[in-house]
């Protein structure tokens, strides 16, 4: 009988992932199940928006236009900052984060919960170069689906950002002119 067949395979692959965490962390504490089931989560989430866009028929183009690449790359710079930092999002990302301090207009620095799967939503939620992956595959599903709402989104979300540039220039003007 195969070890496939007769029942081990499962708690041999558990102990090969748990001997690897424990050499990968050095003494420290990684999250590297945590990490498998986030890549996991990702794949099922980025293959049922390509399941839905199959369906759905819609054809894909050859490439992005330049245009949409910018809109989406400021739009995803928008809201994954705004989904991972802002303080409005706050009650959001708190089930997973501690509260450590303001970082910033309008932002704040959280910490991820300890605990392997607090930790690993927490680092997601908190990081906005994490975030930013699953926005952009949001957002270029929702250009593939929905591509008139969506741009006007992303056009929202890219002005929203123009602004909070303008805001942060005029701020050190001011505070440049004033001898602040």
């Amino acid at each position: 009988m195969s070890t496939a067949t007769d029942g081990r395979l499962v708690p041999r692959l558990r102990e090969l992932l748990r001997r690897t965490e424990h050499a990968y962390a050095a003494g420290g504490e990684r999250p590297l199940r945590g990490y498998l089931a986030a890549m996991t989560a990702f794949g099922v989430y980025t293959a049922g928006w390509a399941a839905v866009v199959k369906a759905r028929g819609r054809p894909l183009p050859d490439r992005p236009a330049p245009w949409d690449v910018v809109l989406t790359s400021v739009a995803t710079f928008r809201l994954s900052r705004l989904l991972s930092k802002a303080s409005v999002t706050s009650p959001l990302r708190a089930p997973f984060t501690t509260f450590v301090g303001p970082q910033g207009p309008a932002e704040l620095h959280e910490e991820a919960q300890s605990g392997d799967r607090r930790a690993t939503v927490g680092e997601l939620v908190t990081c906005p170069f994490c975030m930013s992956v699953w926005v952009a595959s949001s957002l270029t599903a929702g250009q593939l689906l929905w591509p008139r709402a969506t741009r006007t989104a992303m056009g929202a979300l890219t002005a929203l950002a123009g602004a909070d540039a303008l805001q942060l220039a005029y701020g050190a003007l001011v505070d440049r002119t004033t001898g602040e």
